[in-house]
């Protein structure tokens, strides 16, 4: 398996994985670092539900990350909410497996 190489991971994000609603708002999990690409561009995506959204950024993680929509991110000094995340695995091709975040 080949993974985004350590070079491109020049930021890093603290992820609170979504956990699920209560009465009060949302549950998150612990707070994880992890390393990253981010691309600040804003561009039109499609959520969970298939919904048209704009993405205000783009977290490109090392595979095995957990970053279910909902989540709340803080990358560059902002926190921003997961819109959907995506698994990139190649199945052994020799192109990079990561995880693909697309936030508001």
């Amino acid at each position: 398996m080949t993974v985004l190489p350590d070079w491109l991971l020049r930021h890093t994000a603290v992820v609170e994985p979504f956990e699920g609603d209560s009465a009060y708002g949302p549950v998150y999990g612990a707070p994880v670092t992890v390393r990253c690409l981010a691309d600040d561009e804003r561009r039109r995506v499609r959520d969970s539900k298939g919904d048209e959204v704009v993405s205000e950024i783009t977290l490109y993680m090392e595979p095995g990350v957990r970053c279910p929509a909902g989540s709340q991110v803080t990358v560059n000094g902002r926190t921003t909410t997961v819109i959907a995340f995506r698994i990139r695995d190649a199945g052994g091709l020799p192109t990079p497996d990561h995880v693909e975040v697309v936030c508001r």
